[in-house]
């Protein structure tokens, strides 16, 4: 039998407040904000300071409910390189 898929289920503003809570405190940052996706199935996006920062999708999987936070990084965004030393 193959697994079962999960279940996408649009999140909930008490869900959305409770992991925007999370998040603040464990990235110690009070500027993260997630906004509701528009409709179930979507991701929601999660900003900081206003700046798009990545998505944020809802999983439940045989009565497991969890959340992924997939960060987006562009390369045009980072710092040059530190100068490495020569010996």
């Amino acid at each position: 039998m193959p697994p079962a898929k999960p279940s996408v289920v649009r999140m909930s503003d008490t869900e959305i407040a409770r992991v925007q809570m999370y998040l603040r405190k464990t990235l110690g940052n009070p500027k993260i904000v997630i906004e509701p996706p528009a409709k179930a199935g979507q991701s929601a996006e999660v900003t900081v300071d206003g700046e798009f920062f990545g998505t944020l999708n809802r999983d439940e999987d045989e009565g497991e409910i969890s959340y992924a936070l997939n960060v987006v990084i562009l390369e045009e965004d980072l710092p040059e390189p530190p100068a490495i030393p020569r010996r």
